[in-house]
């Protein structure tokens, strides 16, 4: 399964693809040839393996949440601590593949979107790493809610261009995005900050990504002496989930977990449950899950974590739907921030909104199974980002 997809034309199964201008799917096709050569080069992947290695910090280790699964009395709580990687989360794993595979290809630019903004301090650094020029379209609501990445991109170098339109968030984020690099596809690349968009690049981020699985696969086993019974994983573009999901879909006595904002209701533009609630449509080039409006257009969307509120989906994770090998769930606003906390003065572990996600998920799932279960969750991000916007909604009800 995971070494058959996608296909030659980047499907899984009736998912993605490429649903572009015949003048821009030339260049994509240009891209998908140069990684294809690029992946294959034993230097490019050294020097990549190199810079995971001594740059961001790889291998991230697994950490047993003791206390926490003591005070649920149920299954063993285990985290992924991608929050540990240089940046503070999973984003730099793709982003310097990204920036490599730009810089072999003689771009001058690479440029993105980004919602909570750990997709822009990856790529930026990234950028700065390589000598690359970078640009970060980035909504100016998750710009207010964010403010502490926002000033971390400028640190770094990158130019960060707010995006008013509609809810102005991740979706315009990406829509000003797309826009800008169909004006000049020549001379930048658009690196895309999850499994999503026109093949390759939920083919290329997953690749990138996979690294967090594997590494997970030979941990947990020579942790425990055994594979994790289940995995959980946050997912809203979905590149942490497959990120950890890849090396265990074969394992069919592993039960895997995505999980999805509900936000605050299923009332249509209060979540972002795509997988839950969506249906097939095409969105910014690729064919996936999709929140749909009356006209087939894609819904506002809507999450606490920035990082997730995307009215799409991975094709992959559309895919992996359908013939029923993931099981998604939903998490709200209120659960994830209860978990929010709890982690936090539980296990001393500040998690990401995004992570939260996974993580109120995974307490619920503990309490229902057996002490001698466990939970793998890909802790896929810090906090740190999120703590100005957590003081000022939620700090007097938490005594911040």
């Amino acid at each position: 399964m995971k070494t058959q997809l996608p296909n030659k034309d980047g499907y899984f199964g009736e998912y993605g693809g490429s649903f572009l201008p015949e003048q821009l799917q030339v260049i994509i096709d240009e891209i998908t040839t140069s990684y294809e050569e690029t992946r294959k080069d034993p230097e490019f992947q050294k020097e990549l393996q190199d810079l995971l290695k001594n740059y961001v910090g790889r291998p991230s280790p697994i950490f047993h949440a003791k206390k926490l699964s003591k005070k649920i009395g149920g299954a063993q709580i285990y985290f992924k601590r991608e929050d540990l990687n240089h940046t503070g989360a999973h984003k730099i794993n793709h982003c310097l593949g990204q920036a490599l595979l730009a810089k072999k290809m003689g771009k001058k630019k690479i440029i993105a979107e980004t919602g909570a903004g750990q997709h822009g301090v990856a790529l930026a650094t990234a950028a700065a790493l390589t000598g690359l020029e970078c640009d970060i379209y980035m909504g100016e609501v998750d710009i207010e809610k964010e403010h502490p990445n926002v000033v971390r991109m400028k640190i770094l170098g990158a130019k960060v261009i707010p995006v008013g339109d509609g809810r102005k968030t991740l979706k315009e984020a990406v829509d000003a995005a797309f826009m800008a690099y169909v004006k000049d596809p020549i001379t930048q690349l658009y690196a895309i900050g999850s499994v999503v968009g026109p093949h390759p690049f939920p083919m290329m981020v997953r690749d990138f990504q996979q690294v967090v699985g594997e590494e997970a696969y030979d941990q947990f086993q020579q942790m425990t002496g055994k594979l994790p019974d289940n995995l959980v994983a946050c997912v809203g573009g979905g590149s942490n989930a497959i990120g950890l999901f890849t090396a265990f879909l074969e394992e069919e006595n592993i039960n895997i977990y995505g999980v999805e904002p509900a936000g605050k209701s299923f009332k249509d533009g209060e979540h972002a449950a795509t997988l839950t609630l969506g249906k097939p449509g095409i969105i910014h080039g690729f064919k996936c899950y999709l929140l749909q409006d009356e006209d087939a257009e894609p819904m506002k969307v809507y999450s606490v974590a920035s990082g997730l509120d995307y009215p799409g989906v991975g094709p992959q994770h559309s895919y992996l739907k359908d013939i029923g090998r993931i099981n998604y769930k939903t998490i709200g606003d209120k659960e994830a921030i209860e978990a929010f906390f709890e982690i936090s003065r539980e296990e001393g572990l500040i998690p990401a909104l995004e992570s939260a996600h996974a993580i109120a998920y995974a307490i619920q799932l503990a309490g229902e199974l057996k002490l001698d279960q466990t939970i793998l969750v890909n802790l896929s991000g810090r906090g740190d980002k999120d703590i100005d916007f957590i003081a000022k909604t939620y700090g007097a009800e938490y005594n911040l």
